[in-house]
């Protein structure tokens, strides 16, 4: 068993474990880490397909328009590392960062290793111990307070403080494996149903197999549950064997969940988002004047991705053997409308092993939002995705675990010293 009683557990060593270590470090405690894998941030090593999104740099009130679960209990730990104050600390640390399309910030050198190593160097100037192939079983308590953390070989370290950083269900590879939702229900928290998000979502239409790899760029998606509208945003998006992926589909995803009851959930695609449906009835007609005397099936390459041109075709009801000149106002209007408005329905959400993020955890109502301890337990943290907190996809899911990781580490070595 450790003796030191004045120390710091920190569980999980991933992007909210090593901002909380290198934080309460900082403020002169003595910290340690137990990270069950074999490294620190691995989860980090796949985001952004290897390059990691570290934030997104746009300003406040938008960053937080981007915050699906929850905002408010995120502004202090904003407001003590926003998304700034973490570009500054990973470049005055050896990670020059870049700025992309969507002010999505990246390293400049698109590896995500830049990240950890920064990190890596924070912890051993800042004296953390790393344990490395370590596993929590549970948080150590006596009269709601923490005593220390049960490591999986059944040794305890002692401890005053605990900072659960733990990550969600995402991923399970990466050791997202909900070990914190457990040690939180165990200490009496309540844990708020979790779900894939940030994930694919696979559709009913046979059709999606047949536009496998083809991607929409400039695009408007739409995604409605009856009368309510539930999403909508502008870019791009992918086709699957099993429905459709992409940086639209993911956001959209988030907000599969906030539907009411059984009623089916639709996505619409508006294929020509900057026409109107008077201008595009104009642009049709000019492509078929050129067109005039091929048929219906050889006069669209203009209009869509070749690979769309047959399921455009077949759900226009128009006869693709039909010469152009042949086609009625009626058909053209079908065809405009469709164009509009591309449907199609919504089975379920793919799984944890595809998501980016998970949905759902820790219920934020039993967390102090200015510092991060628990109302039920003293000297227990909590940061990061274990928490009932996301964001959608282009750096928001990071900066929500370098600010509630950043706050908790210091919370807990400010309480250290009273």
């Amino acid at each position: 068993m450790d003796m030191e009683k004045d120390q710091v557990v920190v569980v999980g060593g991933g992007a909210a474990g090593m901002i909380a270590a290198v934080a309460a470090a900082e403020c002169g405690r003595r910290v340690i880490i137990v990270e069950k894998n074999e490294k620190l941030g691995k989860k980090l090593y796949i985001t952004g397909k290897g390059r990691c999104n570290v934030t997104n740099a746009c300003g406040r009130d938008e960053f937080f328009e981007h915050i699906v679960s929850n905002p408010k209990f995120l502004y202090s730990a904003f407001h003590e590392l926003d998304n700034r104050a973490l570009m500054t600390l990973l470049e005055d640390n050896g990670c020059s960062l870049k700025t992309e399309r969507g002010e999505r910030v990246f390293p400049s050198s698109d590896h995500a290793s830049d990240v950890t190593a920064a990190f890596q160097r924070l912890l051993k100037k800042k004296g953390v111990e790393v344990r490395l192939h370590c596993g929590a079983r549970r948080v150590v308590s006596e009269e709601s307070r923490v005593t220390g953390v049960e490591l999986t070989d059944g040794s305890v370290i002692v401890a005053d403080s605990v900072i659960v950083a733990t990550g969600g269900l995402s991923y399970p590879t990466t050791g997202s494996t909900g070990d914190g939702y457990r040690m939180a229900e165990s200490l009496g928290h309540k844990v708020k149903t979790c779900e894939p998000a940030l994930v694919p979502l696979a559709a009913a239409e046979d059709w999606c197999k047949k536009l496998q790899g083809l991607s929409l760029k400039n695009v408007s998606l739409t995604m409605s549950c009856g009368k309510k509208k539930l999403y909508q945003g502008f870019g791009e998006m992918l086709f699957t064997h099993y429905g459709v992926s992409g940086p639209l589909v993911l956001s959209a995803s988030s907000f599969f969940g906030k539907k009411k009851g059984e009623e089916a959930v639709f996505l619409t695609v508006d294929l020509k988002p900057a026409l109107s449906e008077e201008q595009l009835d104009k642009r049709i007609l000019r492509d078929f004047e050129e067109n005039v005397n091929r048929q219906f099936k050889n006069a669209l390459n203009g209009l869509y991705p070749a690979k769309l041109i047959s399921v455009m075709i077949e759900r226009s009801g128009i006869d693709p053997e039909k010469k152009v000149h042949e086609i009625t106002r009626q058909e053209r209007r079908r065809l405009v409308e469709l164009t509009k408005a591309f449907t199609l329905k919504v089975q379920e959400k793919r799984g944890y092993d595809e998501a980016v993020i998970t949905q759902g955890g820790v219920t934020v109502k039993e967390i102090n939002p200015s510092t991060m301890e628990s109302k039920l337990v003293r000297g227990l943290y909590f940061a990061g995705e274990v928490l009932d907190l996301d964001g959608l996809t282009g750096g928001f899911n990071l900066q929500i675990a370098w600010s509630t990781g950043y706050l908790a580490g210091i919370s807990c070595a400010r309480r250290g010293r009273e």
